[in-house]
């Protein structure tokens, strides 16, 4: 199973997980990208994330099929939230099964890497002083000029 998805509501990891689940692999690897209180020294009250749906997920099929034809895998699944999430709240999530850890750990970095790179989400940040702005996938701001 290779699947990404968009997803309006709070993420479950062990939900994701079991998803993955593979007598044939040895190895499960799962990365978490959580909201954080601050970035480039502001204080962060949440994060708001948009996305073209149709885009993003033809997008991020695409790279799961890629990274399953790059990488020795059983299954892959990237799921990412968009609307309001909150400090602490799992924004992206990563899981992949493989016979062999190398291959689970290369291929998990390689999704998020890409998907931060290729899928169109949009990060929004509200900050403590009532401000809010766009974010570059590298995390820094978005020049509105």
């Amino acid at each position: 199973m290779k699947q990404f998805l968009l997803c309006p509501d709070v993420l479950d990891p062990q939900q994701l997980a079991q998803k993955l689940s593979s007598d044939r692999a040895g190895a499960f690897v799962s990365f978490e990208g959580r909201v954080r209180n601050r970035n480039n020294h502001r204080v962060v009250q949440r994060l708001e994330y948009q996305a073209y749906a149709a885009l993003a997920e033809i997008e991020g099929a695409r790279i799961l099929m890629e990274a399953s034809e790059k990488f020795a895998i059983e299954h892959a699944c990237c799921a990412h939230r968009v609307g309001t999430l909150a400090i602490g709240d799992i924004a992206v999530w990563v899981g992949v099964s493989s016979a062999h850890r190398d291959a689970a750990f290369a291929c998990c970095r390689y999704i998020i890497d890409e998907v931060k790179l290729r899928v169109p989400i949009w990060k929004n940040e509200h900050y403590a002083d009532g401000e809010s702005g766009w974010l570059h996938p590298d995390n820094t701001p978005v020049d509105p000029g």
